[in-house]
C-alpha cells in the first residue's frame, strides 16, 4: 500500500508496475488514447492507476493520469519497445483518482464520442493544483521563553496578542500590538516565538450535521425519509423530486445531504443550473449547516479553483455546490449527488465536450453507487418518462410550504387589450402595477430578450445592421450606448446615420428588450424604486447577491428581468408577475419550444405569493388559446406534459427516439459544403435511422466560420454512437472544416 493511500484512509488494492514496466497515461488532450510511458525503478512501487504524474510530451512536461488497461483486452496500436518509451518524470503530489471517476471518464467520452482526454482534462481543470501551494509565514508564542531575554514594552504587547495560541503573520500582530513588523522578526530572532510557513490553503469549514432544519409538513417529511434511507442504505438509487414551486424541495433534499454527511469522510455534490444566481440557496445552506459549502464554477479565480479541487481530491471539501463541470471532480468518497432545477436547459454543455449534466450526473452516481435526486417543479419530459418506467422513484411535493398558496393566473389578450402606441404593457397590466404599488407590495416584469431592442432598421432605406462574423442582427444595448452580437460578442457605437445611405435620424430601435421596457416602467411610474436583471447587469456572483438582497429586503418596486430572475428565488413581498410577452418562446422549430416555454413560466409565475401574501400572474399573450397558455391557466400541467409526450412517441422524437446533430463548421463556405456532401453520399442506410442534410445552420455564420448541420434520427433501441461515429470516420473533411458531433442535441441554431 502505497503512504498516499495509507495517509488518506484508502484501501489500495491497484495493482503496482514493476521496474521498467510499460504503464498508459492519458493526457488532457484530444488525442486517441492514452500514451506509453516506461516506469523509472525508483517510481515503480507508487505508480498505480489513478496516480497523477508528470510526463515529457513533444520537447514539454505536462500532467496526466495513469490510466487503466484497455478493459477489451485488444491491443489499440503498434506499441514501441520498453527501451524506446520516454519515462514517467514524477509523480505530483495530489490524491490519486478513484476507479470510479476513471470509469466515468471512459463512459462520457464513449456517449458523446469525445476524446477521452478531451472529458479528463475537465477533471484537470485547476492547473495551480499541481504546484507548490504558496505559504505565508506566521509567528506563534513559545511555551517557554529564552534566558536572558529583555523585554520591552513593545515586546510585552506583541507576546500578549500571540498568548491565545494562534499563528498569526507579522503585519497582524504588529497592528494588534500597535508596534513595527521588526518587533516581531526580533523577537522571532531571539528564539522567543516559533517561526511556521503555513499554507494559504487552509482547510474548509466542516458542516455541522446536527444542527436542526424547519419542521417539514407531511408530505415533505414523507418524501424526505426515502431519501434519507436510500442514503442510509447506500447504492445506487435515482429520485425525482417533483414539487411545485414554493414547496419546500430545497429543504427535502437537505435532510438527504444531512444524512450523507453522518459518515466520516463521505461528500455531497450539489449542482445548480447558474452558480452566480444562487446566493439566498448559499444563504440557506449556511443557515440549516453553520457554514459554507465549496463552491465551483468557472468564475472563481484560481488560487480558490487549487484550493477547492485539492479539497475534493483529498475529502476536506465535503459539500460542494457547483455548476455542471463540478461533476468532474475528483471525489474521494461521493456519498449523494442532488441536481436542482434538473430541467434547466443551462444543464446543456454546448462547446467542447457536448454533454448534458443532468444525465450524466445520474451516471456519475451510478459509477460512484449512491443516490441522485433530480428535483423540478417542471420536470423535463425525459426525466418524466423514466419515472414512468419506473427507472426513478418519485416523490411529490403539491402543496406550497406554510400559509403560501399558488398565485391566481390570468391571461392578456392583447388583441382585445393592445398597448397604446410605441408601448408594451397592456393596460390591464399598468394597472394591475398600480395597484401592485399602492399596497406596498413588489411587482415583477418579465421579458426574455436582453439589451434595448432586438434589431436597428433605417427607416430610409430599410437597411438592418448586422453583425459582421455572425448572420444575427445587432442588438442595441442603450445602457452602454453600443450595439452588441449575442453570438461572438462583437459591439460597436450606435451610429449617428446609417452606414448604407447616410441618413441621420432615420435609425429606429424595432421590438423591445428588457431596456426599453425599463424606460416604459421609468415613464409610467416614476416614483417606483426599479431595476433591470439581466445577464449584462449582474455581472458578477456579488453584484446579484446584492441586488436580490435588496428585493427581499423590499427596497425596490419593481423588477424587470430575464430569464435569470426565474431560479428559485424567495421575494416574500413579491406579488405581481407580469409576462410582457408569452409567445415569445413559442416561435421557431424548436423540438422543445413549447415544453422549455411552459417551465419557463412556471418558475417565473412562481415567484408571485411565496409568503403570507397572495400573488397574481398576468401573461400577456396574442395567442391565449395556445396549449402553454391554457396549461397555466387551467394548472393542469400533466395534461399539457401528457400531449407533448404522445406527439415525441407518435414520431420516435426523444426521449421515444434519438437525434444527433453534426456541426459543419469552416471560414469557406464550398469547403463546408462539399464535406457535408461527402457525409451525405457515405450515410449509413439501415432501417429506422433517418438522416437530413447537409442544410445551411438557421445562424448560418458565427465568428466568421459558415455552418452546415446534418441530424440523424432513429429510432431507441438503435446504437447510435457506433453508428456515427463509423460514418464520421470514414470521411476526411476538407482543409479548415471541423466536425462536431452532438449526441442529444438541445440546440438547434
Amino acid at each position: 500500500m502505497s503512504q498516499q493511500a495509507l495517509n488518506l484512509g484508502i484501501e489500495d488494492t491497484s495493482p503496482r508496475a514493476e521496474d521498467g514496466a510499460r504503464v498508459q497515461v492519458l493526457l488532457p488532450l484530444p488525442l486517441a488514447g492514452p500514451l506509453d510511458y516506461r516506469v523509472p525503478d525508483d517510481l515503480a512501487d507508487r505508480i498505480y492507476p489513478g496516480v497523477v504524474v508528470e510526463v515529457p510530451l513533444s520537447g514539454r512536461k505536462t500532467i496526466g493520469v495513469v490510466w487503466p488497461e484497455n478493459p477489451s483486452g485488444k491491443a489499440t496500436g503498434k506499441k514501441l519497445p520498453i527501451g524506446k518509451l520516454k519515462p514517467v518524470a514524477r509523480i505530483i503530489d495530489v490524491p490519486p483518482f478513484q476507479k470510479n471517476l476513471m470509469r466515468f471518464v471512459d463512459w462520457v467520452s464513449a456517449y458523446t464520442l469525445s476524446s477521452q482526454g478531451a472529458v479528463l482534462r475537465m477533471c484537470l481543470s485547476a492547473p495551480s493544483a499541481f504546484g507548490d501551494i504558496p505559504v505565508k509565514r506566521h509567528y506563534a508564542r513559545l511555551d517557554t521563553l529564552p534566558d536572558g531575554l529583555r523585554m520591552t514594552s513593545a515586546r510585552e504587547a506583541v507576546m500578549k496578542v500571540l498568548s491565545d495560541g494562534k499563528p498569526r503573520m507579522a503585519p497582524e500582530v504588529a497592528e494588534l500590538a500597535g508596534v513595527s513588523d521588526g518587533v516581531v522578526r526580533g523577537l522571532a530572532d531571539a528564539g522567543a516565538l516559533a517561526v511556521l510557513d503555513i499554507s494559504v490553503d487552509q482547510p474548509y469549514p466542516q458542516p455541522d450535521t446536527t444542527l436542526k432544519g424547519p419542521t417539514l409538513s407531511g408530505e415533505q417529511s414523507a418524501a424526505a425519509e426515502a431519501i434519507r434511507g436510500a442514503v442510509w442504505e447506500g447504492g445506487f438509487k435515482p429520485f425525482l423530486l417533483d414539487g411545485i414551486t414554493g414547496s419546500g424541495k430545497t429543504e427535502v433534499y437537505f435532510e438527504g445531504l444531512a444524512e450523507a454527511l453522518q459518515e466520516k469522510g463521505t461528500q455531497v455534490l450539489v449542482l445548480v443550473p447558474e452558480i452566480a444566481l444562487t446566493s439566498q440557496w448559499l444563504e440557506r445552506f449556511e443557515a440549516r449547516f453553520g457554514v459554507e459549502p465549496v463552491v465551483w464554477h468557472s468564475e472563481i479565480g484560481q488560487a480558490e479553483r487549487r484550493r477547492a479541487w485539492r479539497a475534493v481530491a483529498s475529502g476536506d471539501a465535503r459539500v460542494v455546490v457547483g455548476a455542471r463541470s463540478a461533476l468532474f471532480l475528483p471525489f474521494r468518497k461521493l456519498a449523494f449527488i442532488t441536481v436542482d432545477e434538473e430541467h434547466d436547459p443551462s444543464f446543456k454543455q454546448e462547446e467542447g465536450v457536448m454533454y448534458h449534466a443532468r444525465d450524466m450526473a445520474v451516471v456519475r452516481a451510478m459509477q460512484a453507487g449512491c443516490p441522485v435526486v433530480l428535483a423540478s417543479a417542471t420536470p423535463s419530459l425525459e426525466t418524466q418518462v423514466n419515472a414512468d418506467e419506473g427507472k426513478y422513484q418519485v416523490l411529490k411535493l403539491r402543496e406550497r410550504h406554510g400559509v403560501a398558496v399558488l398565485p391566481e393566473m390570468k391571461a392578456v389578450d392583447m388583441r382585445a387589450e393592445p398597448p397604446e402606441s410605441g408601448t408594451w404593457l397592456s393596460p390591464l397590466t399598468v394597472r394591475a402595477i398600480e395597484e401592485t404599488l399602492a399596497a406596498g407590495e413588489q411587482a415583477m416584469l418579465f421579458l426574455n430578450r436582453r439589451g434595448y431592442a432586438p434589431l436597428t432598421l433605417c427607416r430610409t432605406c430599410g437597411h438592418r445592421i448586422e453583425c459582421p462574423s455572425c448572420s444575427a442582427w445587432l442588438v442595441e444595448h442603450r445602457f452602454r450606448q453600443e450595439l452588441q452580437c449575442h453570438h461572438c460578442g462583437h459591439n460597436e457605437p450606435i451610429p449617428e446615420a446609417c452606414p448604407t445611405c447616410e441618413s441621420k435620424e432615420s435609425l429606429v430601435a424595432c421590438g423591445p428588450g428588457v431596456e426599453r421596457l425599463f424606460e416604459e416602467v421609468n415613464h409610467r411610474f416614476p416614483n417606483a424604486r426599479t431595476s433591470v436583471m439581466t445577464s449584462d447587469t449582474m455581472m458578477s456572483a456579488s453584484q446579484t447577491a446584492a441586488v436580490v438582497k435588496e428585493i427581499a429586503g423590499g427596497h425596490l418596486d419593481i423588477v424587470i428581468g430575464t430569464q435569470i430572475v426565474t431560479k428559485g428565488y424567495h421575494f416574500p413581498n413579491l406579488t405581481l408577475v407580469g409576462v410582457v410577452d408569452a409567445d415569445l418562446g413559442l416561435r421557431g422549430g424548436d423540438l422543445r419550444a413549447g415544453e422549455r416555454t411552459y417551465q419557463q413560466l412556471v418558475q417565473v409565475a412562481g415567484r408571485a405569493g411565496r409568503a403570507e401574501k397572495p400573488g397574481r400572474v398576468l401573461l400577456q399573450s396574442y395567442e391565449p388559446e395556445h396549449p402553454v397558455v391554457e396549461a397555466l391557466l387551467s394548472g393542469d400541467g400533466d395534461a399539457f406534459m401528457a400531449a407533448e409526450k404522445e406527439a415525441r412517441s407518435r414520431y420516435h422524437m426523444p426521449p421515444f427516439g434519438k437525434l444527433v446533430a453534426l456541426i459543419l463548421s469552416g471560414p469557406e463556405m464550398s469547403d463546408v459544403l462539399e464535406t457535408g456532401r461527402m457525409l451525405a453520399a457515405k450515410a449509413p442506410v439501415e432501417h429506422g435511422v433517418d438522416i437530413v442534410g447537409p442544410a445551411p445552420a438557421p445562424l448560418a455564420r458565427i465568428r466568421g466560420q459558415h455552418r452546415f448541420r446534418m441530424l440523424v434520427h432513429t429510432k431507441k433501441a438503435v446504437k447510435v454512437q457506433k453508428l456515427v461515429r463509423d460514418w464520421v470516420l470514414s470521411v476526411k473533411p476538407k482543409p479548415g472544416v471541423r466536425i462536431k458531433v452532438d449526441i442529444d442535441p438541445y440546440s438547434f441554431m
